[in-house]
């Protein structure tokens, strides 16, 4: 460090795939996180898991505000793997994986503030 770089600056390759695979995985974790808070509301194939999503419909509403602090914590993290990509100049975030954060991020935001929204979305999907 004689001449003032970051330590950063000298990851091997595979370390920082693997902050990409992290940040993807933060991702993808938000939205499963944020499909199972909402799973009260949206329950999938109705007809075939009717009695498994009422049971859990109980059990993951009253774990609802969890798995939403959960899903803001994973998308945190995830721009945190991002930023610190970004702070190595070796490694950038791809464009799939800068697409799926900012993807998931969005849908966080509107399932915590919209969750109707998505109900009513989910349901005109399944309607179809």
């Amino acid at each position: 460090m004689a001449q003032g770089l970051p330590i950063e600056q000298n990851i091997p390759e595979d370390v920082a795939a693997s902050r990409g695979t992290r940040t993807a995985l933060a991702s993808v974790a938000a939205i499963g996180s944020v499909l199972a808070a909402s799973s009260c509301c949206l329950p999938i194939l109705p007809f075939v898991f009717a009695a498994g999503v009422a049971g859990s419909s109980a059990i993951l509403t009253a774990l609802r505000p969890y798995l939403l602090v959960l899903s803001v914590v994973l998308v945190a993290y995830g721009f945190y793997q991002a930023w610190r990509a970004k702070q190595c100049r070796s490694s950038r975030p791809s464009v799939l994986i800068s697409v799926l954060l900012w993807s998931s991020a969005l849908f966080v935001v509107v399932s915590i503030f919209f969750p109707q929204v998505l109900a009513n979305a989910a349901a005109n999907l399944l309607a179809r």
